[in-house]
């Protein structure tokens, strides 16, 4: 286990440091919108798309956004709302306006950011006071999913799901938003498979699961994705909007969005800086290996890429507590033992990551549209979720494979983990495991291959392993994807406030 910690630091340390050499226009985006811009010009472009298209087509994006704003506040005594604003009626222009003193700009912009994250730390105060008005759970979180593509009707499921005893909402967000290179702005009520992420739309859920808690007597987390083309933006706009849990896997982008691998890198640092600071837990995508890979020959890339995104999150500054490691119940039913082989699988990842609050999701890829059957699958997958102390149980719905779940199908998933969960509420404390059977053969032996590709990958670097297939069966190029041209080399005065003080706080 400490070799393959070992393999997976390496890595990530090979990685940062391709990482530290650039930034995105996702990455400068969000430095806008830290400093507070904010809104869209008159053709509906979003305020930060604008000033970072003025950048790139002026040669600037590697000097970066902070330092150009920065200068113009120096020269102008405007703020970033304000020069945006000037930059969008073509009434001011950042290369027009000589450089100042390098380090009043840094201490300007500075300022500037301080005053930006305190509202960040507001959110983090007070979803821990929350909780701790109402008591956290000790058993696993109850997560379900509204997909309805209207904010507002995804609010009235969402609130009966709390209802219900749901912990986490999470927002599906819209087929095809992880490839829009930018962020709608809004509230939104059309969407397909999902609802638009705006920070309106995130706004509006906040304010109606926190009535919806009060009600219950429960704090409720909110779920959503920063991830894709945009996903440092989403982070940010999670973070100003308390958001608590966020998917966020860069890998995820590339094998299932074909996100190009070096941007979507990039991004991902910035993102976990900021989910890290506002105290966000992260899910990451792992369990998706298993809807297009065996789930019994490639159990090791699952393990592998959980070693390789929990060293990225530490690189990150975001800790163990905030890792919701991925992984999923999608063993085949007709494979003997398969029940063991999920134990085995479920344990191994708890035992490994004894302070990650892990991810667990239901079988969804051996799903028929048999509801009888179905319900048998998500019991047992529950079962593995207490008997291993799983702790974010994504829950299964038997309607899986046949339409969106209604609201009466959440409320059975509800019922069914609330009934395993009590009535097995010691199991974990109670179980131990044969010396040298089954599970502990099948942990060895994932736990051996996974050792052996992370070590493969340190020898060949993560971006050749990627163009490979090794994980998900998936072949990415290291040129390809959507995104590269969002990618430059920093300039040697490269400034961004946001990391220091996120890292040093």
């Amino acid at each position: 286990m400490e070799s393959a910690r070992k393999c997976a630091k390496n890595i990530a340390v090979d990685m940062q440091n391709f990482i530290n050499r650039h930034t995105t226009v996702a990455t400068e985006r969000t430095i806008c919108r830290l400093l507070g811009i904010d809104g869209v010009d008159d053709i509906d472009v979003p305020m930060p798309n604008v000033v970072v298209k003025h950048l790139s087509q002026n040669g600037l994006l590697g000097v970066g956004a902070a330092l150009m704003l920065g200068n113009a506040m120096l020269s102008t005594g405007k703020s970033p709302q304000e020069i945006a604003e000037g930059i969008a009626k073509g009434q001011i222009n950042l290369t027009d306006i000589p450089m100042g003193d390098i380090g009043v700009i840094k201490d300007i912009i500075t300022t500037a950011a301080e005053n930006s994250v305190q509202k960040i730390r507001e959110n983090r105060e007070k979803r821990e006071n929350l909780a701790a008005k109402y008591g956290d759970k000790t058993t696993p979180y109850l997560y379900v999913i509204v997909a309805s593509g209207n904010i507002y009707e995804d609010i009235t499921q969402a609130v009966a799901a709390v209802s219900s005893g749901a912990d986490i909402i999470a927002v599906i967000r819209t087929t095809g938003q992880s490839l829009l290179d930018y962020v709608p702005y809004g509230p939104t009520t059309e969407g397909f498979g999902g609802t638009y992420a705006t920070q309106e739309n995130f706004r509006l859920m906040r304010a109606a699961l926190d009535e919806a808690g009060e009600a219950a007597g429960r704090y409720i987390r909110l779920c959503n994705y920063a991830s894709g083309l945009c996903m440092p933006e989403i982070a940010a706009m999670g973070a100003m909007e308390r958001l608590d849990v966020m998917l966020n896997d860069a890998l995820y982008g590339i094998l299932f969005r074909d996100i190009n691998m070096k941007r979507t890198m990039i991004d991902q640092f910035f993102s976990r800086v900021i989910n890290g600071f506002a105290g966000i837990i992260i899910n990451t995508g792992e369990d998706n290996y298993l809807t297009t890979a065996d789930a019994v020959e490639e159990a090791h890339t699952v393990l592998t890429s959980q070693f390789l995104n929990e060293q990225f999150a530490l690189l990150a500054g975001l800790p163990e507590a905030q890792m919701g490691l991925g992984h999923a119940f999608e063993i085949a039913p007709d494979v003997k033992n398969g029940f063991l082989y999920e134990l085995a699988q479920a344990q191994m990842a708890r035992e490994i990551f004894p302070d990650a609050p892990l991810k667990y999701m239901p079988p969804t890829k051996f799903m028929t549209g048999d509801i009888f059957m179905g319900a048998v699958q998500n019991a047992l997958f529950n079962t593995v979720t207490i008997m291993t102390n799983q702790k974010i149980h994504l829950l299964g719905m038997m309607t899986e494979a046949i339409h969106t779940p209604f609201m009466s199908d959440r409320a059975q998933a509800i019922d069914s983990a609330k009934y395993i969960f009590h009535t097995m509420a010691d199991a974990a404390d109670e179980i131990e495991f044969k010396e040298g059977g089954i599970i502990q053969r099948r942990a060895a032996e994932v736990l051996d291959k996974a050792c052996g590709l992370l070590a493969e990958i340190e020898k060949n670097k993560l971006f050749a392993t990627l163009e490979q297939g090794i994980f998900a069966g998936v072949k990415r190029g290291q040129d390809a994807g959507k995104g590269l041209e969002g990618v430059v080399l920093k300039d040697e005065g490269y400034f961004n406030p946001f990391i220091d003080i996120m890292l040093n706080t």
